[in-house]
């Protein structure tokens, strides 16, 4: 998938022309310039974030192409935020190659102009040609058919966990000051019992005055099973004794409902989209195979194809590891030998994924156990806790790109046959 920065360099060919683009919300600015740097437009070009502005972008292209005896074009963006995904997809249908550049790059390279690092719309598109002239870029990816939507799904299922826990967190806090003794009935403040007396009785007084009959009504309107007169007594009881607070109970009241309802909905929401993303693994070839993986489970299944799209455009496990911030780095210069760490650049919810991924085999599965513990206890290099974690995550992505790339099964004798990793290159701290 990814090529060396001198293949990258021998991409722009003299009939290339090099077009540099800063996109914004509304407005896009873009220069174009030959392979040697001569600029072809004279100034920056704005473009609107339409499709009239795409079509007129796209014309200037062709335009500045013929004009100049140019064959292709290489058009560079600093992705910023979502904005460049329509504009992305306008070039791909128009068969435009584009790549991206990094931000990062692009503020420590635009002082070099003019020694000042201010965002200039003029400015911003000839230093992101130079970086792209330079070899210094990245090929975008946008997923599409079932990756796209798998994506999307998933990314939506991210936003709902956020949105029900913070309503938990918030329903959790009230609870917690009007009625205090609810923690002693419930070992989790969403327990479906306890939620349907809330919403109907929010408050320690509202319960007495319900009654035990009350409450137990409320159960069977609903027909819950497991909450019978003992647990209604329970509740009763403990609405009688409540040191909750008194005052502003109106308010309190409608503003525990509200945290139940949106934290129904946000169950509700949650559970849709959950169904939808077992659909669309089951698109995905070799997916079931994943779940062979005693530890691993459906959401991590379809977090991992979503964030890496089709696992054929990658050639070896280092450019997943890559592209999740896992590859070593060390930092060292001269005669300083510093720490070897991982960089930590690439897809950040990939990289979270995927150490969840190992926090839960380790603890699960005994193989992924044993690799832990070898990395942890052995003579040599022992790895700490949290560099024996990585290494099992490196582990991991190996194997998910090994079984989805060839669709073999999942082995575990061999996963102990095969305990050495690159990994355990990390250096004791």
């Amino acid at each position: 998938m990814n090529s060396t920065q001198n293949k990258k360099i021998e991409q722009v060919k003299e009939t290339t022309m090099i077009v540099g683009i800063d996109v914004g919300s509304e407005k896009h600015y873009f220069r174009a310039f030959s392979w040697r740097g001569i600029e072809l437009t004279g100034k920056p070009v704005a473009f609107s974030n339409s499709m009239e502005g795409f079509n007129s972008f796209y014309n200037s292209v062709v335009e500045l192409m013929q004009k100049n005896e140019l064959k292709e074009a290489l058009v560079g963006i600093e992705p910023t935020g979502h904005y460049w995904f329509d504009l992305g997809q306008f070039m791909g249908e128009k068969n435009i190659k584009f790549v991206m550049v990094n931000p990062h790059h692009v503020h420590k390279t635009k002082e070099l102009d003019d020694n000042s690092p201010s965002k200039n719309d003029r400015k911003d598109p000839r230093v992101i040609a130079g970086l792209v002239r330079d070899g210094r870029y990245f090929y975008s990816y946008m997923p599409t058919g079932v990756y796209a939507e798998l994506r999307n799904a998933s990314n939506r299922r991210f936003v709902l966990v956020e949105e029900q826990t913070r309503a938990k967190n918030r329903l959790q806090k009230w609870i917690a000051v009007y009625f205090p003794e609810y923690k002693g009935i419930y070992t989790h403040i969403d327990a479906k019992g306890g939620l349907l007396v809330l919403k109907q009785a929010s408050t320690p007084e509202e319960i007495v005055r319900l009654g035990v009959e009350g409450i137990i009504k409320i159960w069977k309107d609903a027909k819950l099973r497991g909450n019978g007169h003992k647990k209604a007594m329970l509740i009763l009881n403990a609405a009688m004794k409540s040191i909750g607070l008194k005052a502003g109970l109106t308010e309190a009241r409608m503003e525990i409902q509200d945290l139940i309802e949106d934290y129904e909905l946000q169950t509700k929401r949650l559970e849709r989209v959950n169904d939808l993303i077992k659909e669309l693994c089951q698109q995905v070839r070799y997916a079931d195979k994943l779940l062979e993986i005693k530890g691993i489970g459906i959401t991590t299944v379809a977090g991992f194809i979503a964030e890496v799209g089709d696992i054929m455009r990658f050639d070896s496990t280092k450019e997943l590891q890559k592209l999740a911030g896992l590859e070593l780095v060390a930092d060292s210069s001269g005669k300083h030998n510093g720490k070897t760490k991982i960089s930590k650049r690439g897809r950040k919810r990939l990289r979270y994924l995927l150490f969840e991924a190992a926090i839960s085999v380790v603890g699960k599965n005994e193989e992924f156990k044993e690799i832990h513990r070898h990395y942890t206890t052995r003579e040599k290099n022992p790895l700490k806790k949290m560099q024996s974690l990585i290494a099992v995550a490196c582990k991991l992505t190996r194997v998910f790109h090994v079984i989805l790339t060839k669709g073999i099964s999942y082995d575990a004798s061999k996963m102990l046959k095969d305990i050495r990793h690159p990994g355990e290159q990390l250096k004791a701290a």
